[in-house]
């Protein structure tokens, strides 16, 4: 059975823009698939799109329905700089491991993009700068840390200190790490875009579908859904997010409430290259851009699962983020045209956790995504892919499930 969350709450900023419609079928009689994916957010997306491509057979089931979790409600800060800074992560993993963590994340962010390109998905996709701001985590001193071990881990980065952050990007704090080349773009269109990719390769979809029962054995794995017929694969994939199915560990993953607002457009105030923007703070801050020049402005992160309770502070939220978002950018408009919450998957590491559940080779899981949802989606769509395809991925115990 699936430990079942209210997602989200509010209105998400993507409302205001059109996603193509994805088909789906009802579910009326017992299936067969080379691989069931269950979830069609963004990691069942890509994941769906990355096996279809191998020339497997699949089948997705969601029981809302494609794009109707916590994907719509993502800010979709595609970075590929993971939440938790190197310096740190090498007294947790180790250097070496640390580092790798991070060039795979900055390798899966490279891979999206030819993706999008190669699949001329329209999701307004546009590479973006990243400021990286000195704040309670990170002061200016450990900013530098950061900046030359990512230069040693082959990570281009470059520290700009109080008077150059000012001059370049109308910035007063007292440092930041300037990062190129990370994404931003619309999720849902995204999303969207990949699993119609995976329906012309005869990917079947079906909704409302629930996965409530999981038997597997040596040759694969059968599920039994809410609507009556069972789905039997030779291997099964979790995209639930933060919805775990009980046969999941939780494996010191733990649910975060967060918040988010977008303004008005306004692309005549958007501060210089509309860099991405984000704070080495607890709770942290982070801002976006849109296409049309909307700001949306995050963060306010509270570790507790309530949903009511989270729902109840929308309002006061937001007000605190419009009011932290003048105080970085004085000039912007911080009227809140869009407000919404939701809840996101926590790591101690901010590392995904993917990979084969332990005692079952054939069912597969992806967790714990932190603020890299995408890109680490991204890492999961190659990572099982290979594995299903009996291959063995070079980097592949650095996310797998803890024995």
């Amino acid at each position: 059975m699936p430990r079942k969350l209210d997602l989200r709450s509010g209105t998400p900023v993507w409302s205001a823009y059109r996603s193509p419609s994805v088909p789906t079928g009802r579910l009326t009689r017992d299936i067969k698939t080379d691989v069931l994916v269950v979830g069609m957010g963004i990691s069942g997306a890509m994941m769906a799109e990355a096996l279809t491509r191998n020339g497997l057979s699949v089948v997705c089931i969601d029981r809302r329905g494609p794009l109707k979790g916590s994907t719509a409600a993502t800010t979709a800060l595609v970075q590929f700089e993971i939440d938790q800074p190197l310096i740190k992560l090498s007294r947790m993993l180790g250097v070496e491991a640390a580092r790798q963590a991070w060039r795979r994340s900055r390798l899966a962010l490279v891979n999206l993009q030819g993706r999008i390109a190669e699949l001329d998905i329209r999701c307004r996709a546009a590479s973006s700068p990243s400021l990286y701001l000195a704040g309670t985590v990170l002061g200016a001193s450990d900013l530098r840390m950061e900046a030359e071990a990512r230069k040693h881990a082959g990570i281009g980065a470059s520290y700009l200190p109080r008077e150059m952050l000012r001059a370049e990007f109308g910035i007063d704090r007292a440092g930041a790490i300037l990062s190129q080349d990370n994404l931003a773009l619309d999720p849902r269109k995204l999303t969207s875009g990949l699993l119609l990719q995976a329906l012309q390769r005869k990917a079947r979809c079906y909704a409302p579908a629930e996965a409530r029962a999981i038997e597997d054995d040596r040759s694969g794995v059968t599920v039994a859904t809410s609507q009556g017929p069972a789905i039997r694969a030779r291997h099964l994939v979790l995209t639930t997010g933060y919805e775990l199915l009980d046969c999941v560990p939780a494996q010191a993953h733990s649910i975060i409430s967060t918040w988010a607002i977008a303004t008005p457009p306004q692309p005549r105030k958007i501060w210089p290259r509309a860099a991405m923007v984000w704070e080495a703070s607890d709770p942290y801050l982070y801002f976006r851009t849109t296409a049309d020049g909307r700001v949306i402005c995050g963060g306010e992160d509270e570790d507790f699962t309530d949903e009511q309770k989270r729902n109840a502070l929308i309002s006061r939220k937001a007000t605190v983020l419009a009011k932290k978002l003048v105080q970085v950018f004085p000039k912007i408009d911080a009227a809140v045209e869009f407000a919404w919450t939701g809840s996101f998957g926590s790591t101690a590491t901010g590392l995904p956790i993917i990979g084969t559940l332990p005692q079952h080779p054939r069912v597969h899981a992806v967790m714990g995504y932190g603020g890299n949802g995408i890109t680490f989606s991204q890492i999961a769509s190659e990572l099982v892919s290979t594995s299903i395809a009996g291959k063995e991925d070079a980097d592949a115990a650095l996310f797998a499930f803890k024995v």
